[in-house]
């Protein structure tokens, strides 16, 4: 008669916080452990790898620059699996701060591909120059209603003033009152710009590692700006 007694494992500690663990269960290729202290299951011998790989090392890679398929051969796991990582860290990442307001902003616009080089893609984000945080993001056409998402955001807050290209669309969007587009304005959301394109892959001017999927590219972004440290420009 098997004895389903739960008994302390001298040899398996946990893998997360590296305390005893306790044998729980019974299954017929690996046994299942719990953790006495963080109370997390697991088995002393996984079958495949990707359950060991933290979040941490995806986002790493992901910021600097590394591809699906590149990261799946560092670390040893399947690009499906870094696919779906990825989409899940980024479902629910926002930005790190809330807005200041009184604040003057700048609002640029740079180009990629999606899927093929015929279906052409503009991704408009606005950014703060004194603390270099990105406030927003929009992708999709260079078109009003896209870049009035943006441009709604900013106004909102209060903007002491709004700086721009000489796009006619920000004429129609950005208060008079508010709107500047002065030599040189918006070096410093240009500088972000050429940022991407040298740190991401995907955004690359000569590629062909461009995104598949719009909501892949997107996913990207956000963890590039908004998750951990600022991104130094």
């Amino acid at each position: 008669m098997r004895c389903w007694c739960i008994k302390t494992s001298p040899n398996m500690l946990c893998h997360f916080c590296n305390n005893a663990c306790v044998r729980k269960g019974w299954s017929k290729n690996t046994q299942k452990y719990r953790c006495k202290t963080c109370f997390k299951y697991q088995r002393e011998q996984y079958v495949y790898s990707s359950r060991l790989i933290t979040d941490q090392q995806i986002i790493q890679l992901t910021k600097e620059g590394c591809g699906i398929r590149s990261t799946g051969r560092i670390l040893n796991i399947s690009p499906t699996t870094v696919i779906k990582r990825i989409l899940k860290i980024a479902t629910h990442l926002t930005r790190s701060s809330p807005i200041l307001f009184g604040q003057t902003y700048q609002v640029d616009e740079l180009f990629t591909y999606i899927g093929n080089k015929n279906n052409r893609v503009c991704v408009a984000d606005s950014l703060n120059p004194k603390t270099r945080e990105v406030i927003d993001i929009v992708l999709g056409r260079r078109n009003k209603s896209n870049l009035k998402k943006i441009i709604s955001t900013l106004v909102l807050s209060d903007a002491k003033q709004i700086t721009t290209d000489k796009l006619n669309i920000y004429k129609e969007l950005v208060p008079k009152e508010l709107h500047s587009t002065k030599h040189r304005g918006i070096n410093h959301i240009e500088r972000q710009n050429l940022n991407l394109r040298t740190h991401l892959k995907r955004l690359n001017r000569r590629t062909i590692c461009f995104s598949k999927s719009i909501r892949m590219l997107d996913a990207v972004l956000r963890i590039y700006f908004w998750f951990g440290a600022k991104t130094i420009l």
